[in-house]
């Protein structure tokens, strides 16, 4: 028995957008159209700068805030994309457009940061080349640094708020950024006081960062594409729920994996196994309603087990309703039974059977004698474990 999700969300009209979440939306294409303004002005100063002032170093992270600029497009294309509805191909929506993104992003800039670091390396295997910057350098790299920064904790202020995975990992960038920024003013500075490698050196330092920061981002989407699961503190934490939703009697092979900023949930959970289907239904609706509003979760796939299926016997084997039926007619000499309501129960690998007799069968000799042939039966039956004959008239 599986408790599916569906997804009743109201679908925009052919044609039109319409974002899933559009408050994370609204925020997102709001911070990254600043951080694109800032960029362009950064790239163009520092490039031009760093040309003129003879600073390798600031055209180097004048390269790298054009590598920002280039991910805010991509961040603003998945954006968009990643919050539309779910669709028939997409039935668990498209938030891994983000991840996606994310994963591109890091590539490159590990590329221009492997490529940087190369560069700058092979400059430094020619001292005569190198050349003392111009003051105006540090002046530049000074501003970007205090832009970069202040770029930072918005755009980290903004993610958080709205809890965007893809929002936070250009907010760390963009931190990335002011921490190159700041080599670049060391690196500037050593090189005004006549130590000219320091220029270049700071070079490669930013290469060095550009290229871990793009290598951390890359492996952790992913990991996310390849359906890791959630850190183990919140797999016990959604173990937890769902154990303390009433009628849950145990768990096991409880699975999650990560998309974007929430994640799946499949968990098997053990009920009485004589309850009824909506009975079990209903459980099933009550622990996964449970972790939807306890936990940060985009779905829950709940499976009903009567009995941990890891640890008893395969029921696979047993016949369906119509051949145990047979089978009970033909060892009990009791064609009649096939007229009567008869409940199966599959457990640990036979089957226990509830007889229930109309009411000219419920009293008398009848229901003890159908009583004693069902215990004879089932001292030596490959497929019955139990069988109890109810004497009552209830019947479908």
């Amino acid at each position: 028995m599986k408790n599916h999700t569906h997804l009743h969300q109201p679908q925009p009209a052919i044609g039109a957008f319409e974002p899933l979440h559009p408050e994370r939306f609204a925020a997102a294409q709001k911070s990254t159209w600043v951080s694109i303004a800032i960029n362009l002005l950064l790239t163009f100063f520092q490039v031009a700068g760093g040309f003129f002032a003879h600073s390798q170093a600031l055209m180097a992270d004048g390269l790298h805030s054009l590598s920002d600029l280039l991910s805010d497009v991509l961040v603003l294309y998945a954006n968009r994309h990643g919050n539309r509805h779910a669709d028939a191909n997409h039935p668990y929506g498209h938030a891994r457009v983000e991840t996606a993104a994310t994963f591109i992003l890091g590539i490159f800039l590990a590329a221009l940061g492997v490529g940087l670091l190369v560069a700058a390396a092979m400059r430094l295997q020619q001292p005569s080349t190198l050349q003392a910057v111009n003051p105006l350098a540090l002046a530049i790299a000074m501003a970007a640094l205090v832009a970069k920064e202040g770029m930072f904790r918005y755009m980290l202020a903004v993610a958080k708020r709205v809890r965007s995975q893809m929002l936070v990992a250009n907010a760390w960038h963009a931190r990335s950024d002011a921490a190159s920024s700041l080599v670049v003013v060391v690196g500037v500075i050593g090189n005004l006081f006549g130590y000219t490698f320091l220029d270049l050196v700071a070079a490669a330092v930013v290469g060095v960062m550009i290229a871990h920061m793009g290598g951390k981002l890359a492996l952790e989407a992913m990991a996310e594409l390849i359906d890791t699961g959630l850190d183990e503190e919140e797999v016990e934490a959604i173990r937890q729920t769902l154990l303390n939703t009433h009628g849950v009697r145990a768990l096991h092979d409880l699975r999650t994996r990560k998309m974007a900023d929430n994640a799946l949930v499949d968990a098997h959970i053990v009920v009485d196994p004589k309850i009824s289907v909506s009975e079990g239904h209903f459980i099933a609706e009550s622990a996964r309603y449970a972790v939807l509003q306890n936990h940060h979760v985009l779905d829950v796939m709940v499976h009903i087990d009567p009995e941990d299926d890891l640890q008893a016997k395969p029921n696979a084997h047993l016949p369906g309703r119509p051949g145990l039926l047979a089978h009970l007619a033909e060892r009990l000499g009791d064609s009649s039974l096939t007229g009567n309501r008869v409940v199966f129960h599959y457990l640990d690998g036979k089957v226990d059977a509830e007889i229930y007799l109309p009411a000219d069968q419920a009293h008398g000799k009848q229901a003890d004698a159908l009583q004693t042939r069902c215990d004879e039966l089932v001292g030596d039956d490959e497929l019955f474990r139990a069988i109890h004959v109810h004497r009552s008239h209830a019947q479908n």
